[in-house]
């Protein structure tokens, strides 16, 4: 225990330190499972679960702890890297409002987070979004794509891209990523996540033309990083999560076992200058007695209300840029 703690204390140091040495962003990306408010819009089956008349009995209360829990759990990765999240990306938010509600309810209405978003035609109602430091970056261009199969547009999350300009004049597109479940198994399913990976390499194909900025590409790909989807992005974007996978790291946790669903691509120029990271915020981790373990902490097990946040860890991404 006394080594564990060393390892973890000289990391912190040592991250900290090349933080404040050298230009550096600090990327956070997070499924927040079923980040809804609490009103029946009439949107979907999901709208009318997570409301307080709906089976969930989802409650304004309810709804601003879970705020309060995300906001919380970012301040606690700006003590523990040294600094706030300059860019986050978020899956599975409702729509703006409760990306608003977040930023101007808690905590963090004390930092100047600048939303992203577009509404997506996914059935549950869900998208992906990011936030961003407008003290740090600039907001350039920003655009979404929607992953087609057998030549129909599927009804799930749109690919974002945002490209933002850092106060060097670097400019960096951000890529957010929801990718279809297995939902159904995994092989029925396969192909509706290859054609999302294969929507990923064309936009990223389409940026490196136009503009050669560097990518970096996160999100929930619904899959281990070896899984054979991400072979369509070999030679465009470098796989980050690989590495921790083999070494049995994991994002999600599932009938005792980790999974790296969670994952982050970047060019392969900028490879060198990354470093990812699985984030275990502590107050967000609770024991799993059928399986002895830590698991992330749910908003609801089954349908017990339980009062966290998601069934995922957020994973982080160093980008130490050179000066």
């Amino acid at each position: 225990m006394r080594k564990r703690f060393i390892a973890i204390v000289f990391f912190m140091f040592v991250t900290g330190v090349q933080a404040q040495e050298r230009d550096s962003v600090l990327t956070v990306f997070w499924n927040l499972e079923n980040f809804f408010d609490y009103t029946d819009q009439g949107t979907g089956e999901s709208d009318a679960e997570f409301s307080s008349m709906g089976a969930r009995h989802w409650s304004k209360k309810k709804f601003y702890r879970k705020c309060d829990n995300i906001a919380k759990s970012l301040l606690w990765m700006g003590d523990r890297y040294g600094r706030m999240p300059d860019v986050a990306g978020f899956a599975e938010v409702e729509n703006r409002g409760v990306l608003s509600r977040l930023l101007n309810s808690t905590a963090l209405r004390k930092y100047d987070y600048g939303i992203v978003h577009y509404d997506s035609p996914d059935r549950r109602g869900i998208d992906v979004a990011l936030i961003y430091r407008r003290s740090s970056f600039g907001l350039v261009s920003k655009s979404r794509m929607t992953p087609s199969y057998e030549g129909e547009k599927l009804a799930t999350r749109d690919i974002l891209q945002v490209c933002l300009e850092g106060r060097e004049g670097r400019c960096t597109h951000f890529i957010v990523n929801h990718h279809p479940s297995k939902f159904g198994g995994a092989g029925e399913s396969e192909g509706r996540r290859i054609a999302a990976m294969a929507a990923l390499r064309h936009m990223c194909d389409s940026l490196t033309d136009v503009s050669g900025y560097p990518v970096i590409a996160m999100g929930d790909f619904n899959d281990s990083p070896d899984g054979p989807a991400f072979e369509l992005v070999e030679g465009v974007l470098v796989n980050k999560g690989i590495s921790l996978h083999r070494k049995g790291e994991g994002s999600i946790r599932f009938e005792g076992k980790w999974d790296l669903i969670d994952n982050y691509l970047v060019s392969p120029e900028i490879d060198a200058l990354t470093q990812m990271e699985v984030c275990r915020v502590p107050f967000l981790m609770t024991w799993e007695k059928k399986h002895p373990g830590e698991k992330p902490l749910r908003t609801y097990s089954g349908p017990r209300y339980i009062g966290g946040v998601s069934d995922h860890c957020p994973v982080i991404l160093w980008y130490f840029q050179d000066n």
